[in-house]
């Protein structure tokens, strides 16, 4: 396990919890030599509770995570970020896989709980989550504490498994864990419906969902914008953002309080 920088923030993250949080930035991860950062609360005691945060399709946007990362360790959390590219010959899937069985391997060395942690994702890693949960033989059929989906579709094949999440659903699949579901609800690029699909879905099958549409974009419900002019979504200071990384955040936090099925 490679570090390459710490990084400790010098002022708060979120003035309501005053709380300092530190980044370990350049962790390699994989035999790809793919990189993760590590989000914590400074001088916290571990074991901390722990998500594994996966970015969408963006080649290597780990950085685009930074903000609802920094947000939700200011909360208490041990929070993993990797690259992956989806552009890779088989969509990212050994790179997703990587970057969880190093999780597994390694978030207690880095001060958090590596059997039992929370899996989420944006965008296309909000489905690619979803998947392993859905599919666990992926993992060592091993299973998240709980799945969180940020803006994602799920009717499409998961980065992670190549099956379809509602078509598992509805062949019987169970994800066997708590599922929270948080999409903007003015998002034109993932329509909230699909979100709504699948917390339907998951209703009917007596499965335990949450789904909240804060009043943002695809890019604010990650504390970040849309920026043209480097095709990259960037940190921004705006209400509806800031306010919907914060229940985002917040999300996180319960998802890892979720008690195992």
């Amino acid at each position: 396990m490679d570090s390459v920088i710490i990084m400790t923030s010098a002022t708060p993250e979120t003035p309501d919890t005053g709380t300092t949080v530190e980044t370990e930035s350049g962790l390699v991860y994989g035999p790809d030599g793919k990189q993760l950062d590590v989000h914590r609360p400074a001088g916290a005691a571990g074991p901390l509770p722990t998500v594994l945060l996966w970015h969408g399709i963006g080649p290597d946007e780990r950085d685009v995570l930074e903000p609802l990362a920094r947000t939700a360790a200011a909360r208490g959390l041990l929070v993993l970020v990797p690259d992956w590219r989806s552009d890779a010959a088989d969509g990212g899937r050994s790179q997703l896989l990587e970057s969880l069985a190093f999780a597994r391997k390694e978030a207690g060395g880095l001060g958090g709980n590596g059997e039992s942690f929370v899996l989420a994702g944006w965008s296309a890693g909000a489905g690619a989550a979803l998947g392993v949960a859905l599919r666990p033989e992926v993992a060592e059929e091993w299973r998240p504490r709980s799945v969180v989906g940020v803006a994602g579709r799920y009717d499409l094949p998961a980065r992670t498994t190549g099956s379809t999440p509602l078509a598992d659903l509805a062949a019987g699949r169970d994800p066997a864990v708590p599922v929270h579901l948080v999409h903007g609800s003015r998002d034109p690029i993932v329509a909230p419906q699909y979100s709504r699909d699948l917390a339907g879905a998951l209703r009917a099958a007596g499965r335990p969902v949450t789904l909240q549409e804060p009043d943002t974009d695809h890019a604010g419900v990650i504390m970040t914008a849309y920026d043209p002019t480097t095709d990259r979504c960037v940190p921004t200071n705006d209400g509806s953002a800031v306010a919907a990384g914060h229940l985002v955040a917040g999300v996180l936090a319960a998802a890892a309080a979720d008690q195992p099925q």
